[in-house]
């Protein structure tokens, strides 16, 4: 396929379509419904493709890959949806009703994914194989990041302002809570511990979970930073990435001794966080629409570089089978899929 494609999956409106740049480009002026400094020279990356996306041009939030079966599910905030799409033939192939989609993992090994219907203050569990909804249960107040758990075969949901993890079983049933006394951000799961790390943004620390227990075992505070919110973990060498949407860091936190090890600056307003595993590259995305691509090296991560890729690109997820990164935005809407370079 050529290095830049633009692919229609539902017909784009006339004079809306993708264009994309050879040169770095960064305007003064951001104007809505715009795509800005796709494939800028700032970052290592560059653009391969956009596909059009269902749903209107309203926010997309968290987005999660199965490379395996090579499927992007893409939650459609605005849209209501849960987005399935095909990545090898580049393609949207389902698009599942969720009211106020915010969270959506897919989880290979069992063949689920999960996504929080916020509107519905719900968690969804679908067959990946059939798209169906299998089941529906309660998820707090404000249901948003998701993780689980494959040793105790559990979900755990960050209901936001509810201030708590609720706890599912693999088939989507709620046996539980663990309150983190204060607001709930992101949420992982580390499989050398088997804990689960939870961002409490009101505290400013991350909760460390016993999943058996459904109790907080310990609580890790992260200096220098304000309302952690997103999280991603590098478990085998034994590092967790917290982003600040306060003020606007990025915190490396030793899992080994609890202690953050290091703080970087990055775009405004940080939310998702995606790591490569097999390049060893942190990829994010913040609200601003700037995006900051660190090499990890050692146990430190060394920024490549960062720029402004478009309004509000504040979503990336990335495969690590093929190492594309993808990056649902809201206008069109569309997404963008990008390649490393360097």
């Amino acid at each position: 396929m050529p290095d830049s494609t633009t692919v229609n999956a539902t017909a784009p409106p006339e004079g809306t379509a993708h264009l994309s740049f050879a040169a770095r480009v960064r305007p003064l002026f951001v104007t809505a419904g715009a795509v800005l400094a796709l494939g800028t020279a700032a970052l290592p990356l560059k653009t391969v493709a956009t596909v059009r996306l269902p749903g209107g041009s309203s926010r997309l939030d968290y987005a999660s890959v199965d490379p395996g079966r090579h499927r992007l599910y893409m939650a459609h905030l605005g849209g209501g949806l849960v987005i399935v799409f095909d990545t090898k033939k580049r393609r949207v192939v389902k698009s599942i009703p969720a009211p106020g989609a915010h969270g959506v993992l897919s989880v290979p090994s069992i063949g689920r994914v999960y996504a929080s219907a916020t509107n519905d203050r719900q968690l969804l569990t679908i067959d990946e194989r059939t798209n169906r909804v299998l089941a529906r249960a309660p998820a707090g107040e404000y249901p948003d990041g998701i993780a689980y758990d494959p040793d105790d075969r559990r979900v755990f949901v960050s209901d936001e302002s509810g201030g708590a993890e609720i706890v599912f079983t693999a088939a989507g049933h709620r046996i539980g809570s663990v309150d983190l006394g204060g607001e709930a951000g992101n949420v992982q799961y580390d499989p050398v511990s088997k804990h689960v790390l939870a961002d409490v943004q009101t505290r400013n620390e991350v909760a460390v979970i016993n999943p058996r227990t459904k109790r907080v075992i310990r609580r890790v505070s992260l200096p220098g930073c304000d309302h952690d919110h997103g999280l991603n973990v590098d478990a085998p060498r034994r590092l967790a990435f917290v982003a600040c949407d306060g003020n606007s860091k990025l915190l490396t936190l030793d899992l080994r001794t609890m202690k953050v090890t290091g703080t970087a600056s990055i775009g405004g307003s940080p939310d998702v966080l995606a790591f490569d595993p097999g390049l060893r590259r942190l990829y994010v995305a913040a609200e601003t629409g700037e995006v900051a691509v660190f090499q990890e090296r050692g146990r430190k991560l060394k920024k490549l570089g960062e720029d402004l890729l478009a309004p509000e690109a504040h979503v990336v997820a990335v495969d690590p089978t093929t190492h594309l990164v993808y990056f649902p935005l809201q206008s069109g809407p569309k997404l963008l899929i990008m390649k490393p370079t360097r």
